[in-house]
């Protein structure tokens, strides 16, 4: 069963509180797992504005208080299926093997930011990729991902061939898919660990989105900055919750947050977040001094199209196996983003 507490038990030190005043008159506090540092915009901003959204669906009967450090980041979904903890975000690509659909989102060449994909991400779940059934166990409330990733080196990079042959910290799904293909070495550790990794020269660089700059420190660490325009892939993440915490809610509760916060309405106000993370790097990329940004040329561009080509055509037969159209939710993510 969930386990819910009062604001006036909650031990103090370990969590930070989301909510003000209005946290004291909450009938439910629900309790969320994070594992990104506690000023990346994860939770600086994303947790908040749930929070905010809950509240305001809830006329303040719900709140949230944001817990970090219960559990290393692969570990996120059993720590909700399990019950010690309410809510938690999830990087699928951190647990290889368990999710295929969701690397859909991650593939390379669709146009628009990170609001427009996550909201296509969500429809696209909606009628076609949760047929696969691969979030049992949890319910799914939101689904959305990053800007598009770039590259970030210790060292200057000017060219795509420059970069077989490099160590660098690349994600599982679609981001490892496509390191394999440049000829890099991948290093996996997951992003708490990048700076760390990079400080101590065990990798070249990274591959992540430009948010990550600000949110793990890359301007001291990796300050050359190559970009992909449209990026090398994007990151799929989902907002979870317990699926007895929800089913414990009264029915009113239930339904004010399924038809104001969950699904589409979430998705699309934390790709928001991550937009803004990443014009914010950006501006501190121009403005950190030994920092530098490099644009691929159009010769590189169209070379890395055709890599993307081949690694997009093996992801959509990956998911076709799992019975899922895929094409057909490809085709309808790139139409909606195309005309959000």
């Amino acid at each position: 069963m969930a386990k819910f507490s009062k604001l006036t038990t909650l031990l103090a030190g370990a969590a930070f509180a989301l909510s003000g005043a209005a946290a004291y008159a909450a009938d439910y506090t629900l309790t969320i797992s994070s594992w990104a540092p506690p000023t990346h915009n994860i939770n600086a901003k994303m947790w908040p504005k749930f929070v905010e959204m809950v509240e305001e669906a809830t006329d303040g009967q719900v709140t949230a208080e944001l817990k970090l450090g219960l559990a290393p980041p692969p570990a996120q979904m059993d720590l909700i299926m399990d019950g010690a903890a309410d809510a938690s975000i999830i990087f699928h690509g951190y647990q290889a093997g368990r999710f295929v659909t969701t690397k859909l989102i991650e593939l390379p060449g669709f146009e628009g930011n990170a609001e427009a994909a996550s909201v296509a991400y969500w429809r696209a779940y909606e009628k076609y990729l949760s047929k696969a059934d691969e979030h049992r166990g949890v319910k799914v409330i939101a689904l959305h991902t990053h800007g598009p990733a770039q590259l970030h080196t210790a060292d200057p990079i000017d060219s795509l061939d420059a970069i077989s042959g490099l160590k660098l910290r690349i994600p599982g799904g679609v981001g490892g898919d496509v390191g394999t293909a440049l000829g890099a070495t991948g290093i996996q550790v997951p992003a708490p660990k990048v700076y760390e990794t990079l400080a101590s020269k065990a990798a070249d660089g990274v591959v992540m989105p430009v948010d990550s700059r600000q949110g793990f420190k890359l301007t001291e660490v990796a300050p050359h900055l190559y970009e992909m325009p449209g990026g090398f892939y994007r990151g799929s993440f989902a907002f979870i919750m317990n699926e007895d915490t929800f089913a414990d809610l009264p029915e009113d509760i239930r339904k004010a947050l399924e038809d104001k916060v969950f699904g589409e309405p979430l998705s699309r106000e934390i790709g928001k977040i991550w937009d803004g993370g990443d014009l914010e790097s950006i501006e501190a990329t121009k403005a950190t001094e030994g920092n530098t940004i490099t644009v691929a040329s159009e010769a590189d561009q169209a070379k890395f199209a055709e890599i993307a080509a081949g690694v997009t055509e093996a992801v959509l037969k990956e998911i076709e196996a799992t019975g899922v159209d895929a094409r057909a939710a490809y085709d309808m993510i790139k139409a909606d983003m195309a005309a959000y």
